[in-house]
């Protein structure tokens, strides 16, 4: 099993939205937890296309990883 580590920031809130009962973090939570899970997703792409291993498959990961990232077509070669 892997660790995954989240700022201390998003964290505190976790905690207070589970044992304080402070409703007021849930938007602020689903919103760390949704850039932390992107930033994960996109890692794993990023790892894909480096480690593929034919051409095709590299450069399938490689067009999926520069649209995730919002790259434009006219920047890319």
């Amino acid at each position: 099993m892997k660790n995954v580590m989240i700022p201390e920031e998003l964290f505190g809130k976790i905690i207070k939205y589970h044992l304080l009962d402070q409703e007021q973090e849930a938007d602020d939570i689903r919103k760390g937890l949704e850039k932390k899970l992107d930033a994960m997703v996109s890692r794993e792409v990023y790892s894909k296309f480096k480690t593929a291993p034919t051409e095709e498959e590299r450069e399938k990961f490689r067009q999926e990883y520069l649209d995730r990232k919002g790259i434009q077509e006219s920047f890319r070669w």
